[in-house]
């Protein structure tokens, strides 16, 4: 499988990551250790998980997708196989560290939780989860408002949590950081802090992105373009939305929307969703693997992040990385755009 580099790190990723919300909730330890097997032997070497997955959060379950990588690593000797991406939450969950925002003391102690249950001396590439302050991801864009928040406050804190990482990397317990569900102005500001005080420098963003949800096309494409940075997408398939299986009003049982976190489904998003599975159809194309390879396609994208709750999705979504979309799909794709350019 094609390798990619994070950044200006050297640290090179297959171009498929490997997601794990899900184990701990939908999928069981067993399942989790059987599809890191089978995307080892698929070329992935890439593998992103979280201190607050499995998902959807909540304090039962917190950890335990980190614990599965962990016996995964404890049972097979593998660490170096794989390039291990997590996250440290940002605030709002209060059995997650009282809920408190990011700073020096939390980036200290979440980094100690993530390394024990992953029973591993240091993470390839550590993120933030979400910032501390307000911000349009996890469909928050209709009621997005920056204003009235302490500008200098906010400014000493992103510095405050850029040099806490900058000291975790020094002492090797991280090799590269990035952010996640971040904005322009966001990223911006931690690459020029970097520059400014001689600290470590985001080398990727993790944020959505699907034939669904393209706003990453805009600002942030820019920004990765001049400042070397690569976008992880997630949700690819939009939560499975994209697969048609909530289309109609349906909620198929063990899915997202059953355990009540499909936030993303909405009247637009349906229309705009069978409009590609019809494109899909009219070219004889798998609608889940014409997602991922045109996520693949776009210049910006480091790594795709799938996830998989069985393993007939996990083969098709990983053999999306052999599929070139012809002109006449991409095409239809841009004109679906246009009739449907926001779904969330």
């Amino acid at each position: 499988m094609q390798q990619r580099t994070l950044g200006r790190t050297g640290i090179s990723v297959s171009k498929i990551c490997l997601g794990t919300m899900t184990w701990g909730e939908q999928n069981t330890e067993a399942e989790g250790h059987a599809q890191m097997n089978y995307a080892l032997d698929q070329g992935i070497n890439f593998i992103d998980t979280a201190e607050l997955y499995s998902t959807p959060g909540r304090a039962e379950t917190q950890g335990s997708t980190e614990t599965i990588i962990g016996n995964w690593f404890k049972a097979n000797g593998r660490r170096e196989d794989w390039v291990l991406a997590s996250k440290i939450c940002g605030p709002g969950n209060e059995w997650i560290r009282g809920g408190r925002p990011m700073d020096a003391r939390e980036i200290v102690a979440a980094l100690d939780g993530n390394l024990k249950r992953l029973g591993t001396d240091y993470i390839d590439l550590y993120q933030l989860h979400w910032p501390n302050r307000r911000h349009y991801n996890f469909s928050n864009s209709w009621g997005f408002n920056p204003y009235g928040q302490d500008r200098e406050k906010v400014r000493d804190n992103l510095l405050e949590v850029l040099q806490a990482l900058d000291a975790q990397v020094r002492a090797g317990k991280i090799r590269a950081i990035g952010v996640s569900n971040e904005t322009s102005w966001g990223l911006m500001q931690y690459l020029s802090l970097a520059e400014r005080h001689g600290l470590a420098r985001m080398a990727t963003i993790q944020n959505e992105y699907s034939l669904l949800r393209r706003q990453f096309d805009l600002d942030l494409a820019e920004v990765c373009a001049f400042e070397d940075v690569g976008l992880l997408g997630y949700s690819p398939l939009a939560a499975g939305l994209l697969s048609g299986k909530y289309n109609n009003g349906a909620v198929p049982a063990g899915t997202r929307g059953a355990l009540g976190a499909m936030w993303r489904l909405n009247p637009h998003s349906e229309t705009a969703t069978k409009a590609y599975i019809a494109l899909a159809e009219e070219h004889g194309l798998d609608v889940c693997q014409m997602g991922i390879a045109f996520c693949l396609s776009r210049p910006f994208m480091a790594s795709v992040i799938i996830g998989a709750t069985n393993m007939d999705q996990l083969r098709t979504d990983i053999a999306a990385h052999q599929l070139v979309l012809p002109d006449a799909v991409l095409k239809g794709i841009e004109e679906i755009n246009r009739l449907y350019p926001r779904t969330i």
